[in-house]
């Protein structure tokens, strides 16, 4: 596997959330992920109490692919960066083991820099450096 600073990628994975324009998202996506790359997120405890009283056992969201993580992406920026004011950053604590980078992050307001929420993010690696598969956790 190529030599990563995980702090580095983490910051380049959290600037990606925040990119205005789809051409540059979109660069940023191919830039960061593996091809066949898939996000999954553990929903917000809302949605997962939700979920399990219509009798749903496990509650994760996934999207695999550019196209997919584009729009995920796409909306993540439509409905907290545009709509709400946040902006996204790693936390100064990227480790990486092997094909593994673990980080948190945290969502902050653009206007006060007040941190309003964060989460954890685990990423794993192929063997070419980019994003194989991206465990978020929010509110972790």
């Amino acid at each position: 596997m190529i030599e990563i600073d995980p702090q580095h990628l983490a910051d380049r994975y959290m600037a990606q959330w925040t990119v205005p324009d789809a051409a540059g998202r979109r660069a940023a996506i191919e830039r960061l992920w593996a091809e066949d790359g898939t996000h999954i997120l553990q929903p917000p405890a809302e949605i997962r109490e939700i979920a399990a009283e219509l009798g749903f056992d496990h509650t994760t969201l996934e999207a695999q692919g550019y196209d997919a993580i584009e729009t995920r992406v796409a909306r993540s920026y439509e409905r907290f960066v545009e709509k709400k004011g946040f902006t996204f950053r790693a936390r100064a604590d990227a480790v990486r083991l092997h094909g593994l980078v673990k980080f948190g992050w945290e969502a902050v307001s653009a206007e006060t820099d007040d941190v309003v929420g964060g989460g954890l993010e685990i990423l794993v690696l192929d063997h070419d450096g980019r994003i194989k598969a991206d465990y978020m956790f929010p509110g972790a």
